[in-house]
């Protein structure tokens, strides 16, 4: 699916006032929390807000609803902290928080409509190669619907990431 793939859920994220909404009531739990001993959210407290912020964005982003269906695991977690804070800061401010939310949730879409297409590719080839084969079409005819089919499988995902 690529960056443009990429692109296209991140900005539907960032974009979305919801996601903010989310972001900003998030960190201001981690905060309470952690009865404000700190200026922004710590990275233990990071898999608890990921997972909180799943349960929210659930319920206000159709893409997280439709290819998010678990809460991001700590991998996932570590890797897009990782990614999003590049210095070794212990503590997330708003804006930081916000881009690790992004990064963590653009990647977890992403990944969830991967599997899908991985999901419903080989159903689909069976199925038409068996109707090839019933039908006694040419390989490179039954070469030709499957390729047809998988196209329009990624793009159909695609197009449902916007």
């Amino acid at each position: 699916m690529g960056l443009n793939a990429s692109k296209r859920v991140e900005t539907a994220l960032t974009s979305s006032p919801e996601f903010d909404a989310v972001c900003e009531a998030e960190f201001e739990r981690c905060l309470a929390e952690a009865q404000h001993a700190f200026p922004g959210v710590r990275r233990y407290q990071l898999v608890d807000a990921a997972a909180s912020l799943h349960a929210s964005l659930s319920g206000a982003i159709p893409l997280v609803r439709r290819w998010v269906p678990d809460p991001p695991a700590r991998a996932q977690v570590d890797a897009a902290f990782r990614r999003a804070i590049p210095s070794s800061t212990e503590d997330l401010d708003p804006a930081e928080f916000r881009a690790f939310a992004a990064d963590l949730f653009r990647d977890a879409v992403l990944a969830g409509a991967g599997r899908a297409v991985l999901r419903r590719v080989p159903i689909g080839v069976a199925g038409i190669s068996g109707l090839g084969l019933v039908t006694r079409a040419g390989t490179q005819v039954v070469a030709s619907v499957v390729g047809v089919y998988a196209v329009g499988v990624a793009t159909g995902v695609y197009l449902s990431l916007s």
